[in-house]
């Protein structure tokens, strides 16, 4: 695993280069902050665009994923709809990807994805998985309904190591366009997380893929964080490549899919809500709708889970 891991840092900035300079066209705003950090807007202050989000999607991925956006129909109404394809899935989702890195200031919070985490390396995750590296710059994607200033930057490039001129940060906040696209672009992501949580082996998984539909956008943040998840909880299906022991994956596969919650079956904004905390809520329950598994070693393929359109339609507003 520890070939090629700086890869995902070189990747994203050179998407982050690619934002700045198509920035009129992304609806992104993008400025130096006072000790030379760059910052791109996605959808804070910025409108953003359908884009955006994908370019935001891949650079969390480190570069490592291909990120379309498409169409599909719920119920009466057609919606849009994130599509990824993964290779190195555990060094492009759980090494860059995962939402793991919670940056806090006075005045600001964030969720920070992205392959600046793996340069920090202050997550549990890093002292499981061999997925710290080094690099001369990198990225942090930030989930926020504020724009970062100079001490945000500051405390970021310390903790990685590097001069604030080397990061680049890139901000959208939940019910933008390109929040809700990259969001749903973590089918994969959650299924791995999940997997790592049920102690199976990511090292067998060779390359993911999945879709989950983008989230409506709403003006009331809670509602918005709802939404997002309960895209991934109801909505996404994701398709794994493995070479694993049968065995194995039968130890994990009705484990995986949200359904294996006690929570499972309630709109996140309720669960929320209820529980005051994030993080009081079942962590199991945190994973897509379907997972199948495809096993080159044996050539059986299993699946379980199913999406429910009748939560969706719920959590989205569509009768």
């Amino acid at each position: 695993m520890s070939s090629g891991i700086a890869i995902i840092h070189e990747n994203a900035a050179r998407i982050a280069d690619e934002m700045e300079a198509r920035a009129a066209l992304l609806g992104l705003e993008v400025s130096r902050l006072g000790n030379g950090a760059r910052l791109v807007d996605a959808g804070v202050r910025a409108p953003g665009s359908i884009e955006a989000g994908r370019l935001f999607a891949e650079a969390c991925l480190g570069g490592l994923g291909r990120v379309n956006i498409t169409s599909r129909p719920l119920g009466p109404a057609t919606i849009l709809e994130a599509r990824v394809a993964v290779d190195r899935p555990l060094l492009a989702c759980l090494g860059s990807q995962y939402a793991g890195w919670r940056v806090k200031t006075p005045g600001f919070f964030a969720m920070g994805s992205g392959p600046a985490r793996a340069l920090a390396a202050i997550e549990p995750l890093f002292a499981k998985l061999p997925l710290a590296s080094r690099a001369s710059r990198s990225v942090l994607l930030l989930e926020t309904s504020t724009l970062p200033g100079e001490d945000v930057a500051h405390l970021i490039a310390t903790r990685c190591g590097l001069a604030p001129d080397a990061v680049t940060l890139v901000a959208a906040a939940t019910s933008s366009l390109a929040g809700a696209t990259q969001i749903a672009a973590r089918s994969v992501e959650t299924a791995l997380h999940k997997l790592l949580e049920l102690g199976f082996d990511l090292e067998t998984i060779v390359s993911g893929a999945g879709d989950a539909p983008i989230a409506p956008g709403h003006p009331d943040p809670l509602q918005a964080i709802g939404r997002t998840n309960d895209a991934v909880l109801y909505g996404a299906s994701v398709s794994l490549w493995v070479r694993a022991e049968d065995a194995a994956v039968d130890a994990v596969l009705r484990r995986v899919p949200s359904s294996s919650s006690r929570d499972h079956g309630r709109l996140f904004h309720d669960l929320f809500r209820e529980h005051g905390d994030f993080y009081k809520i079942d962590p199991m329950l945190f994973s897509p709708a379907r997972v199948t598994f495809l096993n080159e070693r044996t050539g059986r393929v299993s699946s379980a889970g199913t999406p429910d359109e009748g939560m969706l339609r719920r959590s989205f507003g569509i009768a």
